[in-house]
């Protein structure tokens, strides 16, 4: 994201924990830390046009509130955007209908006071901030993600692993169009809206699960992990939101926002591209 906002003549600043200060790269580096809210208000000076925020949260309700208002106070007045990171977890499962941005959310553990944020995000359009909510789908690409951990689990267990039913499904999307998303979202949207970053609406688990078999080198078939089992292993709340049956559309940003998805299928990056 970073790089396609440099490529596209934006500046871009970076703010990092004191530790990471030294390795920004090619990007001003600001500190800052979410358990500490002054340091955000500090760092959101008067030349910030747009606040993206992809942390990973807390997990703490209340420090994840303030670090949201914290870093959102300088904005308030002034039109400036602010986009915030969720997720399509919070959707809950939706069994035999695909989730749109109307849908109703029935989040699960792992992001519990996840909708209570996005409310507060989208809340400060009424104090006019440009404020956003992406929810991104599974992100693959670039070898990482929850695919690369099902490559450690078939290589680990000698069999592809499947958390919970051979029919899950996950809505998926490629990293680098999850980026082109992320620029179009803070230059382009309108304040007090919502986007899924789904490229993929409902990818079956077993495709992908065979997938990270053969990049693992097992050639036996996925055999379904029972969530408490997997419970053991990831954590009860992990291993939830990996038997999550999701179908999830992303239709609004292409159509609203004239987003374009053009990387690989998931099942072709797996097993030929950064996977391997």
């Amino acid at each position: 994201m970073s790089e396609r906002l440099l490529h596209l003549g934006h500046e871009v600043v970076a703010l990092v924990r004191p530790e990471a200060a030294e390795v920004v790269g090619a990007y001003e580096g600001r500190i800052g830390d979410l358990l500490d809210p002054r340091t955000l208000t500090a760092a959101v000076t008067p030349d910030i046009d747009a606040v993206i925020d992809v942390a990973t949260p807390l997990g703490d309700q209340a420090a994840d509130a303030a670090a949201i208002a914290a870093l959102t106070a300088p904005l308030v007045g002034t039109g400036r955007g602010f986009v915030y990171t969720s997720g399509v977890w919070v959707l809950g499962a939706t069994e035999d209908r695909t989730a749109d941005e109307q849908s109703p959310v029935d989040a699960i553990e792992i992001v519990r006071y996840r909708p209570a944020i996005e409310r507060q995000v989208l809340a400060l359009a009424d104090e006019a901030v440009r404020a956003t909510v992406i929810r991104p789908g599974l992100i693959y690409g670039h070898g990482g993600g929850i695919p690369a951990l099902l490559v450690d689990l078939a290589r680990k267990f000698g069999a592809p692993r499947i958390v919970g039913d051979l029919g899950v499904r996950w809505p998926m999307v490629y990293i680098e169009d999850l980026a082109e998303l992320y620029v179009r979202v803070v230059t382009n949207a309108s304040a007090g809206t919502l986007w899924h970053g789904v490229a993929h609406p409902a990818v079956a688990v077993k495709d992908l699960a065979a997938a990270a078999g053969a990049v693992a080198g097992v050639t036996t078939e996925p055999v379904v992990w029972p969530v408490t089992e997997a419970a053991d292993e990831l954590g009860a709340p992990f291993a939830a939101a990996l038997a999550l049956d999701q179908s999830v559309s992303g239709a609004a940003a292409r159509d609203q926002l004239g987003w374009r998805p053009d990387g690989p299928n998931p099942i072709v990056e797996m097993l030929d591209g950064s996977y391997r």
